[in-house]
């Protein structure tokens, strides 16, 4: 018996030996199955093909061989750029964590003139002052704000509503634009407010200065009203009136808006999505309620579960598909995140799909009372008693404090998608994140199992539905690459 094979078993031609690189596979209907490398890029192969490639049996006169090389799924000696080419892509990708924290958030106050039952934030009445923040919480927050090294800072004000506390805006923003002068900082402002207390000399401001406006329509006036009770029972009247006289004033590109979907909006989807266009918005997110404040207190959160919402969702999206077929632009916008991700180099910086997790590394939030938290979500948490994310205080702890602390840097080692339970096996890592936010909030945990989340239930099922819709339909993948570029 000879120990060795013949000498001929490792004379194959060059076909016959091209080496793997890493990547993920997850089945599609029917017998397809799609595959990620590491950058994002995805190949859709049949199972049987993707069975001769794993078992390097793969001709490379076959037209999936050109596919696989040109995408980074092999390397063969053709070329020696293929790994180069993929680790550049793999940078670009992770370029933003290099700048770290560039939205700073600033709750000026939890007063609010509007009661809606869903709401995040367990807003405070009109007359409670004391949940206002302070010049001098405002000045140790821009402190912070200054000593990220992100060339790009945008500072949201958020509340509650944050126009009923103007006078901290004005301060805020003449001193952020005080320090920025020496700074030199690409500085942006966002107002996200219900425009129910806008006014001319609010907007005359906002023009001054450059300031976005970010507002809340959920669809037509009588679900809006529904949603959004105010004393006078009119917000969609106020909401409507407000954007358009903030588009007379700002222009039109300035003003945004976003909806929430309840319970009474999924067998309104068509109609929510023709008050946007009738709106004249490019775009919509169909946005699911969040496990937090309100939305829990008053069971808005339980009203109906991922499934009923994912229905909605796709019933919304084959509508805007169709609008574009009838040749009228518009996006939806949770899509285009996520094809940014899967289609480009780049990656758009949407906090709950980032991995590592977006908290505090790429959105950070100063509450009215100076205490600072990992994200939006973070704070509502924190709002229902649960501080988990709060990572220090303006007036108590310095800059390496607070992001440096076990408080943001546990949950974002514990939850890292390319090494957490699932994820890291997850054909749909590069896409997703793992926000220990939602699955603290909804598992007691960091990480959260996998098999009983509503968040990658919910994002699994998106991302194979857009693959799949791209592959079927060459309209469509055309469409979807306009929305991510």
């Amino acid at each position: 018996m000879t120990k060795f094979a013949p000498l001929a078993e490792f004379r194959k031609p060059v076909e016959a030996t091209y080496q793997l690189a890493f990547f993920r596979f997850s089945p599609l209907e029917g017998d397809r199955y799609v595959l990620t490398n590491q950058a994002g890029e995805y190949l859709v192969l049949p199972r049987s093909v993707l069975s001769s490639f794993i078992r390097h049996e793969l001709s490379s006169s076959d037209s999936y061989y050109s596919r696989l090389r040109h995408r980074h799924f092999l390397f063969d000696a053709s070329s020696n750029l293929g790994k180069a080419l993929l680790a550049n892509k793999v940078r670009t990708k992770a370029k933003r964590l290099e700048n770290f924290t560039s939205l700073h958030i600033m709750v000026v106050s939890l007063r609010c003139e509007h009661s809606c039952p869903y709401c995040q934030v367990s807003r405070q009445s009109e007359d409670r002052s004391a949940f206002d923040m302070t010049e001098e919480t405002a000045e140790k927050a821009l402190a912070l704000v200054f000593r990220s090294p992100s060339p790009s800072i945008k500072i949201e004000f958020q509340g509650g509503e944050p126009l009923l506390n103007f006078e901290l805006i004005r301060y805020v923003v003449g001193r952020a634009e005080q320090i920025n002068s020496s700074e030199q900082r690409d500085l942006q402002f966002v107002i996200t407010t219900n425009l129910a207390v806008v006014d001319n000399t609010i907007l005359e401001f906002c023009r001054l200065h450059d300031i976005l406006i970010s507002t809340s329509l959920d669809g037509p006036a009588d679900l809006h009203n529904a949603n959004r009770p105010r004393p006078s029972r009119n917000s969609y009247e106020l909401a409507v009136a407000g954007i358009q006289k903030a588009r007379k004033v700002l222009g039109h590109e300035r003003v945004s808006a976003l909806m929430t979907t309840t319970k009474t909006s999924l067998s309104k989807g068509r109609q929510i999505i023709d008050e946007y266009v009738q709106l004249q918005f490019p775009g919509i997110f169909l946005r699911p309620l969040s496990p937090y404040g309100f939305a829990i207190k008053t069971k808005s959160y339980a009203a109906y579960d991922v499934d009923r919402w994912l229905d909605f969702y796709f019933d919304g999206l084959e509508y805007i598909i169709d609008l574009n077929r009838r040749g009228l632009p518009f996006k939806e916008l949770y899509a285009s995140t996520i094809l940014t991700k899967m289609l480009t180099p780049f990656e758009p910086g949407y906090v709950d799909l980032m991995s590592p997790a977006g908290i505090g590394i790429s959105a950070v939030v100063y509450n009215y009372d100076g205490d600072v938290y990992a994200s939006d979500e973070a704070r509502m948490l924190a709002e229902m008693g649960d501080k988990t994310f709060r990572i220090g205080n303006v007036h108590d702890n310095s800059y390496h404090e607070i992001f440096a602390s076990d408080a943001l840097l546990d949950p974002i080692e514990q939850s890292f998608a390319g090494s957490a339970p699932m994820c890291s096996e997850c054909a749909f890592e590069p896409y997703c994140g793992s926000d220990p936010v939602f699955h603290m909030a909804t598992q007691r945990d960091f990480v959260g199992l996998k098999t009983r989340s509503a968040f990658c239930h919910r994002n699994m099922t998106i991302f194979k539905r857009l693959i799949s819709l791209m592959e079927d339909s060459p309209m469509i993948r055309e469409l979807f690459l306009q929305w991510a570029n």
